[in-house]
C-alpha cells in the first residue's frame, strides 16, 4: 500500500496504484494518477475517464478491454470506441490503466 498526497491530504493507494476508497477520486487526483503513469490529461483522457465511472455506476464493475471498446463505441461513436483509439490514449492497457485514473477497481480479469 502507498499513499498519493493531495493538497495534503493522504490518499490510500494499493499495491498496484488503484484507489482504496473510490470516494477519493476527484479530478485532481487523476490527474496526480495519471502523472505518476506519464500522462498529461487530454480532454479525449477526461472523455473516457467519465464514460468509464458512469459505466461503473451502471454495473458496478469495471470493464475489460472488450466490454470497455463496446461501450464506448456505443456511446461516443466508433471513431472513438476501437482498441486503435483507446491503446493511443492510455499507453497500450485501455481497461487498466483507464480504471485506475477513473479510481475504479481493477478489471477482474486483467493481470
Amino acid at each position: 500500500m502507498s499513499n498519493l498526497i493531495i493538497s495534503e491530504h493522504a490518499i490510500a493507494l494499493d499495491k498496484d496504484g488503484y484507489l482504496l476508497d473510490l470516494q477519493d477520486w476527484s479530478a485532481e487526483v487523476a490527474a496526480a494518477l495519471a502523472m505518476r503513469e506519464g500522462l498529461a490529461l487530454s480532454a479525449e483522457h477526461w472523455e473516457i475517464l467519465h464514460l468509464l465511472r458512469a459505466f461503473h455506476d451502471e454495473f458496478q464493475l469495471s470493464p475489460a478491454n472488450r466490454p470497455l471498446i463496446k461501450y464506448v463505441a456505443l456511446k461516443l461513436g466508433p471513431d472513438k470506441g476501437n482498441s486503435l483509439h483507446l491503446n493511443r490514449l492510455f499507453n497500450g492497457a485501455p481497461a487498466k490503466l483507464a480504471a485506475k485514473l477513473a479510481g475504479l477497481p481493477k478489471p477482474t480479469n486483467c493481470l
